[in-house]
C-alpha cells in the first residue's frame, strides 16, 4: 500500500523561488524581489519523493497547496467500490490542491507517478500574503480559473468526443503543457500508464492501446515504451475535432 507523506522533509536552503527555473510559471512576473522573498520564506521544498507516495488524501483538511518542481502526479477520487477515478495529471510548474479552497478539505487524493519534488505552501500563511500582495492574489485567481476551464473542457471531452478524438486531444494538451515549460512540444515521456490514460478519458485500456497502434500506423506518432514523439501535430489536431482551419491537406484513415 502506498505510504502517506506525513510531513515534507525540507531541501537545503539553496533552493529559492528567485532562482527556480519554473518561477515564471508559479509566480506573477510583476512581483518585487522583497515580495518573492516573503513568499520564499513560507515555502518548504521537499526532498525527492517516491513513486506511489500519497501527497494528500481525499477528505483531509486543507493545510497546504503544492507546486511541482520536478516529476509528476495524478489526482483521483475513490468510487463506492474503492476504485480510483483519475481527475487530472500535474507537471512541473503547476499547483495542486486548489480544489480544497472551497470547503477547506481536499476533495481528491494526489499520488506521485514518478520520483517528484514539490514546494509546499502552507495555506494559512499564504492567505496572509494574499491580503498584502494583490498581484499574487490575482495570480492565484487565474490558476483557479484555469482549473475551472480545464474541468469544463474535460466534461465536453467525455460527453461529445469519440475515443480517437479523446486521445488526440489528450496528447495535444500534453504537448502544449510541456512546451509552456520549455520542453519539446513533440517529444516527451508519458509518466502515466495506458491504464491511467484510459481511466482518465473513460476508455478501456485495450481501446487506448489499439488507438495508439492506429495512430502509429498512420504516422501520427512514434512510441517506444513511455517515450512518445508526435510526428504530425496538424493531423492530430484534425483527428481531435478541434481544427478550425480550411483543411490541412490530410486525409486520415484510422480504421
Amino acid at each position: 500500500m502506498s505510504s502517506k507523506i506525513a510531513h515534507i522533509s525540507s531541501m537545503p536552503n539553496s533552493a529559492h523561488c528567485q532562482t527556480c527555473s519554473l518561477s515564471s510559471l508559479c509566480l506573477p512576473v510583476s512581483l518585487q524581489d522583497d515580495e518573492i522573498e516573503q513568499l520564499d520564506n513560507i515555502v518548504e521544498k521537499s526532498r525527492p519523493l517516491h513513486k506511489g507516495d500519497i501527497l494528500f488524501r481525499q477528505g483531509e483538511e486543507l493545510r497546504s497547496i503544492f507546486a511541482i518542481r520536478a516529476g509528476s502526479l495524478k489526482t483521483f477520487t475513490l468510487t463506492h467500490d474503492g476504485e480510483e477515478q483519475i481527475n487530472g495529471f500535474y507537471f512541473p510548474g503547476e499547483l495542486v490542491g486548489l480544489a480544497g479552497l472551497d470547503e477547506g478539505e481536499y476533495p481528491m487524493s494526489a499520488k506521485l507517478m514518478e520520483t517528484t519534488t514539490v514546494c509546499e505552501i502552507p495555506y494559512a500563511r499564504l492567505d496572509e500574503l494574499l491580503g498584502q500582495m494583490p498581484e499574487l492574489r490575482r495570480s492565484l485567481m487565474r490558476s483557479l480559473g484555469r482549473e475551472i476551464r480545464d474541468d469544463q473542457q474535460m466534461l465536453m471531452l467525455l460527453s461529445r468526443k469519440t475515443a480517437e478524438q479523446r486521445i488526440a486531444t489528450f496528447l495535444l494538451k500534453l504537448s502544449t503543457r510541456y512546451q509552456a515549460r520549455g520542453y519539446s512540444a513533440t517529444q516527451f515521456r508519458l509518466s502515466m500508464s495506458r491504464n491511467e490514460i484510459g481511466n482518465y478519458l473513460g476508455l478501456a485500456v485495450e481501446t487506448v492501446s489499439r488507438i495508439f497502434t492506429r495512430f502509429s500506423s498512420a504516422a501520427l506518432l512514434r512510441v517506444e515504451g513511455k517515450e512518445i514523439e508526435l510526428l504530425d501535430l496538424a493531423a492530430l489536431n484534425e483527428v481531435s475535432g478541434d481544427s478550425h482551419g480550411e483543411g490541412c491537406g490530410h486525409s486520415l484513415k484510422l480504421g
